[in-house]
Formats: structure tokens, sequence, C-alpha cells
């Protein structure tokens, strides 16, 4: 099966670059390339693609509004490729719902990783954003200023979110818990249900700020 992207960027060379770099990648199409968020939004209900390469700062629509958008009326995944890294470009991103954030210095190989595991359910981080996400968390040890985890989740729940915490998707959850993937989607909807969160990049923060992925985490 062909894995269909779109590429929004406003700076026609860049967008033009990675339309071409990515349509090398086997298995890979570029279906279509916007200029700004509002365009990407457009090409989005038009064309259905399965992953979306978002640039944050474009005129008309930034990128995190049309990623909200996106994510909120289309099954396609989100990834962030950005010159940005700070904080205010981040949490927002991922809190509209991306699922993969990239810096522009990636190379071709990052990249085209980074699109096949949006695709398969993961999450991907660039190492920098990932590094600024557990800073922002802290040592990511359960403490006062954590949110305590619902009483509602059953143990079941704890073992599914700490596993989308470290990346897993669906699929490998199911396999790691010997689950059908039926089953493994059930449990992440009640989990999403019960934790107030809206996406699977909300998921793995929670799970990382209750100490129950990444640094300080116990050992599965």
């Amino acid at each position: 099966m062909t894995l269909r992207v779109v590429v929004a960027d406003d700076q026609r060379t860049v967008r033009d670059g990675l339309a071409v770099l990515v349509g090398l990648c086997e298995g890979i199409e570029v279906v279509g390339t916007a200029p700004d968020g509002a365009a990407a939004v457009a090409l989005v209900d038009e064309l259905a693609p399965d992953v979306v390469l978002m640039d944050l700062r474009m005129p008309e629509m930034d990128g995190v509004q049309a990623t909200r958008q996106i994510t909120r009326r289309s099954a396609a995944r989100v990834v962030v490729l950005t010159t940005y890294a700070d904080d205010e470009s981040v949490f927002p991103a991922l809190r509209a719902g991306a699922v993969g954030y990239l810096t522009k210095d990636a190379s071709a190989e990052e990249i085209e990783a980074a699109i096949r595991a949006v695709h398969r359910g993961q999450t991907w981080l660039d190492p920098v954003v990932q590094a600024r996400l557990v800073s922002a968390l802290g040592d990511a040890v359960p403490n006062e200023s954590a949110h305590p985890l619902p009483g509602s989740l059953t143990p079941r729940e704890v073992e599914v979110l700490t596993l989308i915490g470290e990346g897993l998707s669906n699929r490998e959850i199911g396999e790691r818990l010997v689950l059908g993937q039926a089953t493994v989607k059930t449990h992440v909807n009640r989990i999403f249900a019960k934790t107030g969160v809206q996406s699977r990049a909300q998921a793995v923060r929670y799970a990382i700020s209750n100490g129950l992925a990444g640094p300080g985490a116990a050992p599965n």
C-alpha cells in the first residue's frame, strides 16, 4: 500500500525540495503541496492523505491552527517540520494534535522514518524536542505537581498508558500484552476519556509527567 503525504511550507524552494525528497522514498507518494495552513487543510479534505508534513510559521493560517483542524476532521497524522524547537513552538503544536516533530536540520532518513512511524501509530520526536519535553516535566518522577492518575484507571489501562508513553503503536502494545488490536483500541479510548487527553502526543506527556515513562520511570 502506498503511503500518501501532503507537504505544507510557505517557502517554495523548501516545499518543492521536500516533495522531491519524500517522493523518492519507496512506497511513499507526495499527493499534494500547500503554501499555507489553510491550503493544507483544504488539500487534506480533498485528498485524504495518511501523513502531513507541516511547517509552523506560515501566512493565512499557521501550522498549529492547521494541525488542530486537520486532526479534528480527518485521520491524517501530522508531523511538524520546522526551523523552531522552542517551547512556544513545540508545546502548542503537540497540544494541537501533532504526533511528530522534527527540525529542518533532520536528515532524509529521519524524515522518512518519522513519516513511517506516525503512520504506524507511533509518536516521533526530534531528540532536542524530546529533551525539552522531559525538561519541562521535571525529572518525570511522580510528585505533588504531577496530576494524580485517576483512580478509575484499571491495572491493564495503566499498562497500556505506560506503553503509549514509551511510543509504542496499538499493534505493538497488543503484541507486548498479547491483546487483540480491537481490545487495545478500547483500552486507549477509555484512557483518553478518563485522563482527559485528546491526542496520542498528550497521552505520552501525561504518562511521562506521572512517572510511567521516561527518565525515573519504574522498569516494566
